[in-house]
């Protein structure tokens, strides 16, 4: 059944077996079901350059497979890098080492889609149009025009047949992980099919650029009256789901110290200004930008904030950031209990069998950070024993939680590279205590109770409505209880063992009584065969064998 289903991906699978051998993993061919796929014979040398592969640990060799494989690979591998709860710290930790360099696909190509998608001559949208790209990614290339009407704009492209790509990659990748998924369990990737369909979420996103363009209209309207941060606009005129035309901005890099000093510009400055939004876009918002490394963060010359691509952005719900600001707090007050609890609050899906243990895992981390100095406090550190602790407990926490602890950790990076001494935690707990604040104010806790009394009244007003169907369904006979029990069995055949025996002990004693009162009836007995009337006699007899039986019955239970 397998193979029918797979029979157009076998040169292809048979290529990841010999992948897969030539780094050393021939348990994971041997013992899985590519091992039918791969013949036995082969063999590939186990060299990486001039050093054999198991000088490599077993994660640096993962990532080296996944570098073979190639961009949708890499793909996918970049994107679970930001999943913690599904992949081993230092799986995560190889994965984020990946760089996806794809050349660009020709200006011909480009033209044509952009020709296709708006229906016009390239000439009719653009008065000049650039032929070399200024950014270039496995989904798409960013190219600098001017529209007709003389706006400079960058014009994101799809790449020729991306979305047809992607779906055969990703019917591969499923079969593949298929194959495999025992040999990945042990290895400690927690329900990899997960991966697969959270994979594929992303990429479907991210081929809609109609998505990306609603994200940047989202930021523009949170941010329309800043002085400080702006978002470049979107031209949706000329955008489609294959090309998305943007505001062209320029600036530097937030990490480019020299030019920043230039223009006069504080760099210590600018950090605190950048973090600000950021957390501004998470405590206050909810929505934040979700890939804030130094390409998608510039400074302009006079010192306001520009953030581009918004291919990837993240969301929490209200009662989510406040869980997450609970965790925050409660860390900087050095309380595992409240830490423990808010993590629970926080989480979809939690099966904490030992919450005691649990705690003692949060105070050791809480103990660890809390004897640091400021300057040794490292957040990418912090995520790493958080991120540890939620895949080793199994808690499934919304998606957005890893996404800003992954920024969180990028942020401090570019702050510790223009400002030693920056700390990134002690700036982000006063935002915790405000939200905080504001779950317990009372204009939320008006909300709360509005919300808990149209619930309540929903509730009172459909229950005897469904009363009555429950009734009506009882009268009719349309409702069946079915009482199973489990594990009482035993117990149920003692029982019935000893309600027998009391009911043949029973009807042995109705049976000598009624003898009994039998030969009282008459005044002469030596009529009789030893003095025992017939009735009584076969009254008795009957006792006697029925007493005979209980006492075998009794016998063999003692036995």
């Amino acid at each position: 059944m397998f193979f029918s289903k797979t029979i157009k991906h076998v040169k292809r699978i048979r290529e990841v077996g010999h992948v897969l051998l030539r780094h050393g993993f021939e348990e994971v061919v041997t013992s899985t079901a590519l091992g039918k796929l791969v013949p036995q014979k082969t063999r590939l040398s186990w060299l990486r350059g001039e050093k054999p592969v198991f000088e490599y640990s077993r994660w640096e060799r993962i990532r080296m497979v996944v570098e073979d494989l190639g961009p949708t690979f890499i793909k996918l591998a970049q994107v679970v890098s930001n999943r913690p709860d599904l992949l081993p710290e230092p799986l995560i930790k190889e994965f984020q080492k990946l760089q996806n360099d794809v050349p660009p696909f020709p200006f011909s190509e480009v033209q044509g889609i952009i020709e296709q998608e708006t229906q016009k001559k390239l000439e009719e949208t653009f008065e000049y149009f650039a032929p070399e790209t200024i950014g270039s990614a496995s989904l798409g290339q960013v190219h600098k025009a001017t529209l007709v009407g003389g706006q400079e704009v960058a014009v994101k492209v799809q790449r020729p047949n991306a979305r047809k790509k992607v779906e055969t990659d990703l019917s591969l990748v499923r079969e593949l992980v298929i194959l495999m998924e025992g040999y990945l369990r042990k290895l400690g990737v927690i329900n990899p099919l997960d991966i697969v369909d959270a994979f594929e979420s992303t990429l479907q996103k991210e081929l809609n650029y109609t998505l990306e363009a609603r994200n940047i209209d989202q930021f523009r309207n949170f941010y329309r009256d800043s002085t400080d941060f702006y978002v470049p606009a979107v031209y949706k005129k000329v955008s489609t789901e294959r090309i998305l035309v943007l505001e062209f901005v320029s600036g530097c890099m937030i990490t480019d110290l020299k030019q920043l000093k230039d223009w006069g510009l504080d760099p210590k400055q600018i950090v605190e200004k950048g973090l600000d939004i950021y957390l501004t876009q998470i405590f206050k918002y909810g929505y934040f930008h979700a890939d804030p490394h130094p390409g998608n963060v510039l400074v302009r010359k006079d010192g306001v904030i520009l953030l581009i691509d918004f291919g990837m952005v993240g969301r929490l719900m209200k009662k989510d950031k406040y869980a997450f600001a609970g965790v925050v707090i409660s860390m900087a007050q050095q309380d595992a209990r409240g830490m423990a609890i808010n993590f629970k609050r926080l989480s979809i899906d939690s099966d904490i069998e030992d919450m005691r243990r649990f705690e003692y895992a949060l105070n050791e981390l809480i103990e660890e950070f809390a004897s640091l100095d400021v300057d040794d406090m490292n957040m990418a550190d912090l995520v790493a024993s958080l991120q540890k602790i939620i895949f080793d407990y199994q808690l499934r926490v919304p998606r957005g939680v890893f996404l800003i602890l992954r920024a969180l950790a990028i942020l401090e990076g570019i702050g510790k590279t223009i400002h030693p001494q920056f700390n990134t935690f002690e700036f982000l707990k006063p935002y915790g205590k405000d939200l905080v604040q504001e779950q317990y104010s009372w204009e939320n806790i008006s909300t709360e109770i509005a919300n808990v009394g149209v619930q309540l009244l929903g509730f009172v007003s459909s229950f005897p409505f469904q009363m009555r169907t429950i009734f009506s369904k009882l009268r009719k006979g349309k409702i069946t209880f079915i009482v199973e029990n489990r594990g009482y069995e035993p117990l149920t055949k003692s029982f019935n063992r000893a309600t027998n025996r009391a009911i043949l002990g029973f009807i042995i004693g109705t049976l000598l009584l009624a003898s009994a009162i039998t030969m009282t009836a008459y005044d002469d007995l030596s009529r009789f065969p030893l003095g025992i009337p017939y009735l009584s006699a076969v009254g008795y007899t009957l006792a006697a064998i029925l007493a005979f039986v209980l006492m075998i019955s009794v016998w063999r239970s003692n036995k």
